[in-house]
């Protein structure tokens, strides 16, 4: 079983690993897919119904990527009962180091797995610059509001459905900060899906309109 420990952020190497943000998202902002806590929500497994071939194609690519995983505590609650029954789809999933945030667990029999409690921006920093694969989060919205807040997502991978849900979790809430994306890659599915890579640039620019004058 696995503890938080000291000995998991050693530095090692002068490049930081880059966290990226993989998200299912609406149009009205929404990334729950699953009641939590009793909160409600309804709409379970609403991606389902738009999935096509080609964000399946995608999906499989993003899977195959050798990293490690930072998720949140509900999400690895979900996942820990799911997971472990269905690697044949993702073996990557049983392989990866799993970097929970929990002030409640300490422990899980789903290895690799570390827990995070106390400052998680502090431990997530340090772990960038630990020595490993890039870290990719889903899902666990409360855990990115932190990472927002203290700028630590270098990067957005987001599948945009063509539906508003008008409640759930959303990926952008109290900890986004003014900050400006560049789009890397980005196609539209035959189902409307908008698949879309963004990567951190920079402050936000502001300006003026530009009205060309008459001669």
């Amino acid at each position: 079983m696995a503890r938080n420990s000291g000995r998991h952020l050693r530095q090692t190497s002068k490049t930081m690993r880059k966290i990226t943000a993989c998200e299912f998202i609406t149009l009205d902002g929404v990334i729950q897919n699953e009641e939590n806590d009793g909160d409600g929500f309804k709409y379970g497994g609403w991606f389902f119904g738009y999935a096509d071939e080609e964000s399946g194609v995608v999906i499989q690519g993003r899977l195959a990527k050798p990293v490690d995983l930072l998720l949140g505590r509900k999400t690895f609650d979900i996942w820990e009962q799911y997971w472990p029954g269905h690697s044949h789809f993702w073996p990557n999933v049983m392989t990866a180091t799993k970097y929970i945030a929990s002030n409640t667990r300490t422990s899980s029999d789903w290895q690799p797995t570390v827990f995070f409690d106390g400052e998680l921006a502090l431990k997530v920093r340090e772990l960038k610059e630990t020595d490993g694969p890039d870290l990719h989060v889903f899902g666990s919205a409360d855990m990115l509001q932190t990472l927002f807040k203290a700028d630590l997502v270098d990067r957005l991978e987001l599948m945009i459905f063509p539906i508003t849900l008008g409640t759930g979790k959303r990926l952008f809430q109290d900890g986004t900060i003014p900050a400006a994306f560049k789009m890397t890659e980005g196609q539209v599915t035959q189902n409307g899906i908008i698949i879309a890579t963004y990567e951190r640039n920079g402050e936000v620019k502001t300006g003026e309109p530009r009205i060309a004058q008459r001669a």
